[in-house]
């Protein structure tokens, strides 16, 4: 059974950086799609980084530059370094994993779309950035 867990949330400053970390474990399939998503009070679920197995990333534009999705093959875990944070970048912050990367959108560049075929989530870590 793949399990997620998330880790390295909390509360800076806007300006400040934060890196999240995504523990996963019984997925044994070479090949993968992830992704961070992230869902903020009274907002939908929305995608914020995704990566595959063979280097493709892609980010959602509000976090272009600012934010570096990584994965540690050696250490089964899925990285999100945070930079210039901002309060809009307040938001429960999820990792995903497609157990079906074939299908995976993140290959097309298209994070939004990724949630839909994320099928194993973590439970969630808060974010939270003041002014």
């Amino acid at each position: 059974q793949v399990q997620l867990v998330e880790s390295g949330g909390g509360s800076v400053q806007a300006g400040g950086s934060l890196r999240l970390s995504c523990a996963v474990s019984g997925y044994t399939y070479y090949k993968y799609c992830m992704g961070w998503f992230r869902q903020a009070p009274g907002k939908e679920r929305e995608g914020v980084a995704g990566i595959t197995s063979d280097g493709i990333k892609t980010y959602a534009d509000s976090v272009k530059g600012r934010f570096t999705i990584s994965q540690d093959n050696a250490k089964n875990t899925l990285s999100l370094q945070m930079n210039s944070l901002k309060p809009d970048d307040t938001a429960m912050y999820y990792c995903a994993v497609d157990s079906f990367p074939e299908r995976c959108v993140v290959r097309n560049g298209n994070i939004a779309g990724a949630i839909y075929g994320m099928d194993y989530w973590g439970k969630g870590v808060l974010v939270t950035i003041s002014s």
